[in-house]
């Protein structure tokens, strides 16, 4: 059992959250119960999941897509009211954490996505974001570009869309889950044969096939089921929690 204030209070440490320059909302997005026995982790808090969480008698959730994004309508209408109301309703408190999940060393999207599919992570590459959300490293063995995309279906149990940009073998990689399209550009001066992350726009198709770098694209969801999933299994050993990971699936 954990007081929520000690839980909120350990995660902002554990996660950095005063450091990380994000475009939402991070910690408690919704408070709930003071002390939870039961926590559900997953991707995103939608009305689904929120559904579920109910059914498995939760006392508390933590997502990595919560609520309150930066430029969105404030109102409480709609899904958004809906989703909110069903929380204070059972009196769930509500946990988010977007790039502080992404970054952390060891718990973050990135990290576990490396530890999954079995790459070395030889450290971060510049990017806007502070801190830097780019990792770079290497596969174990060199392989050819449709090997690795194989190798990652096989791990993420969805075959990615691969952009070719060269026929070489692949071995030095870079790597951001989600919608991390737009940092190619940081990466392509950085001698690494391919980048890796959830989402694709058309104009990556054209900076791929013209840099020289082939492109995985593979799932928004798919790639970050990894971190909220690690975070809550060491929650559950520091807190003594019953925690249950629910994956709601999404194509995307």
């Amino acid at each position: 059992m954990a007081v929520c204030t000690d839980l909120h209070r350990y995660l902002e440490t554990l996660l950095d959250v005063s450091q990380v320059d994000d475009y939402c909302a991070n910690g408690l997005q919704v408070q709930g119960k003071a002390e939870i026995r039961r926590l559900v982790t997953g991707v995103t808090a939608s009305q689904a999941f929120i559904d579920k969480a109910i059914a498995l008698k939760a006392d508390a959730v933590l997502v990595h897509h919560g609520y309150f994004w930066r430029g969105e309508d404030p109102c409480l209408v709609g899904i958004k009211y809906k989703r909110i109301k069903t929380l204070l309703a059972h009196d769930i408190n509500l946990f988010a954490y977007h790039i502080p999940l992404d970054v952390h060393e060891t718990f973050g999207n990135n990290a576990q996505l490396a530890a999954l599919c079995g790459w070395d992570i030889h450290g971060t590459l510049p990017t806007p974001t502070k801190p830097d959300i780019v990792m770079h490293g290497a596969l174990p063995t060199a392989m050819a570009a449709e090997a690795l995309a194989a190798d990652i279906e096989q791990h993420l149990d969805r075959p990615p869309l691969l952009i070719k940009g060269h026929d070489r073998p692949v071995k030095n990689i870079a790597w951001c889950t989600g919608g991390a399209q737009d940092y190619l550009r940081c990466v392509i001066d950085h001698n690494v044969d391919a980048y890796i992350t959830g989402e694709i726009s058309e104009r990556h198709v054209h900076i791929a096939r013209e840099c020289g770098i082939n492109y995985y694209a593979c799932g928004h969801h798919a790639t970050e089921r990894y971190g909220a999933k690690a975070l809550g299994e060491h929650l559950a050993e520091k807190f003594d929690l019953d925690v249950t990971f629910l994956d709601i699936a999404n194509p995307v």
